[in-house]
């Protein structure tokens, strides 16, 4: 069975310069349109059957939620799913903001 980890941004950011990743955050719709890391797919229960469906499983997958709880979860069901390489961002999207300079400290 697959496992996640915990991932904390300077290694988030070290992942993307390396190779791609797919990007999911799990927030509500409101949050997500006012703002999300570049090239994050919103997933929802909505969508997450044809998610899985369509997503590259051999290709890293970072789990985002506001700040880095719940998306352990969701991280690990995805684990389960058969994703070789999964996990959940420290700090979550709150975290990525400040350090980025989207949001005030």
């Amino acid at each position: 069975m697959s496992q996640y980890q915990c991932l904390p941004l300077p290694q988030f950011d070290a992942l993307l310069a390396e190779r791609p990743a797919q990007i999911v955050d799990i927030r509500d719709p409101n949050a997500f349109a006012a703002g999300h890391i570049p090239g994050a797919q919103h997933l929802h229960n909505g969508n997450l059957a044809e998610f899985i469906l369509n997503a590259e499983f051999d290709e890293p997958l970072v789990v985002c939620c506001y700040h880095g709880i719940s998306s352990q979860s969701a991280a690990a069901y995805l684990a389960e799913q058969g994703f070789e390489e999964v996990y959940s961002l420290d700090g979550g999207y709150e975290g990525y903001a400040k350090a980025k300079g989207l949001m005030a400290p």
